[in-house]
């Protein structure tokens, strides 16, 4: 499971934490009054991935480990229903709308592999 490396090497942590920055800087055109509902969820959702494969990094056993990394991905599908629900409402333009989405489903694959290399 675990050698010499960090989670920091993981590459779908480093695109997780890619995607955190982008999305933050997205969401800074919300209307204010969603400060406290849909921007703040949004933010939950896409900090709790990168956040959650790092707690998996540090756990011990397989089936630990396995329950952060399946954590991670239940926070990256909530975080696509929410950018679908703020591209709905138009706060995000059809472009960043692909462009995260696309980011998502990127992750969602390598995640998916991850954790079935993991079971494996």
């Amino acid at each position: 499971m675990k050698n010499d490396h960090t989670y920091r090497q993981l590459l779908v942590w480093q695109k997780s934490m890619a995607l955190v920055t982008e999305i933050y800087t997205e969401v800074k055109v919300f209307p204010p009054d969603e400060l406290y509902a849909l921007t703040s969820q949004i933010k939950r959702s896409a900090t709790s991935i990168p956040s959650n494969i790092a707690e998996a990094y540090g756990r011990d056993g397989k089936k630990d480990y396995l329950r952060f990394l399946n954590i991670a991905l239940s926070s990256l599908f909530e975080l696509q229903t929410q950018l679908e629900i703020s591209y709905n409402l138009k706060f995000l333009n059809e472009v960043s709308f692909n462009k995260l989405y696309t980011d998502t489903r990127e992750i969602e694959r390598m995640l998916t592999s991850f954790i079935r290399k993991i079971k494996a």
